[in-house]
């Protein structure tokens, strides 16, 4: 069985009160451009469909995550969150403290407004918060030192993921590779040996697969039309030499 390491003992029960209230949003954007947007749900997609048989691994992002009870001020909302052992029910924050651990994985899609908070602060929290994981991605490949990068908690601090020689950067967390593309990323699953997909993506490849069915089925169509008028055109010549005879 698989077993993660960054696991806590539960709570008795919720501690949150109704004299406490812990805000649902920070009233952020979820991104700066159409672009961090549309890599994070693709982000968040792919991940979600690799673990959609697994009932115990919560993916999310752009969720109020607070860590530390009763201070409604220690709260960060990464871009993408992977937790495993706690259910996918849907939620409006995630306390550290109710569930009984923070997130496994966390990923930051750097932009020009985030970069250095993402390069400094939040390496230096998500360590302080155990966190085992926290890769980095650049989208505009602009602005970190390196366009992708990770790191890896070793006794309670980071330490940097080094780039594979296949040029991959592997999250033992999720078991898979993240690698850059060139214009986007791509995350590759070395047990199935295939590239993850978001949803947009598998639809887009089924009406492919579709297409070319109708293509091949039609020039198929049309050979066999083509051999039935060759047939018959050689009956017709038959037909004349015998009557020739």
């Amino acid at each position: 069985m698989e077993t993660h390491p960054n696991t806590r003992p539960l709570p008795y029960a919720p501690t949150d009160t109704a004299d406490i209230f812990y805000p649902e949003s920070d009233g952020k954007p979820m991104a700066e451009t159409d672009l961090h947007t549309e890599e994070i749900i693709r982000m968040r997609q792919m991940l979600k469909g690799q673990f959609a048989l697994r009932p115990d691994v919560y993916v999310s992002g752009n969720i109020l995550m607070y860590y530390e009870e009763g201070n409604i001020h220690a709260s960060v909302s990464p871009d993408i969150l992977v937790s495993f052992g706690i259910g996918k029910k849907r939620r409006r924050t995630y306390k550290t403290w109710e569930e009984g651990k923070p997130p496994d994985f966390v990923m930051e899609f750097s932009s020009k407004g985030t970069y250095r908070d993402d390069l400094d602060n939040k390496v230096e929290l998500y360590a302080k918060i155990g966190i085992p994981e926290y890769f980095l991605y650049d989208a505009e490949r602009r602005y970190l030192p390196s366009d992708l990068m990770g790191y890896r908690l070793v006794d309670g601090n980071y330490v940097e993921i080094l780039q594979r020689p296949d040029g991959g950067f592997f999250s033992e967390t999720l078991n898979l590779a993240i690698y850059l593309q060139d214009e986007s990323f791509g995350v590759y699953d070395p047990d199935t040996e295939k590239w993850l997909q978001s949803a947009e993506e598998r639809v887009e490849q089924e009406a492919d697969a579709r297409q070319k069915a109708e293509d091949k089925a039609e020039q198929e169509a049309d050979a066999r039309q083509k051999a039935e008028a060759e047939v018959e055109q050689l009956q017709e010549e038959l037909k004349r030499l015998r009557a020739r005879l």
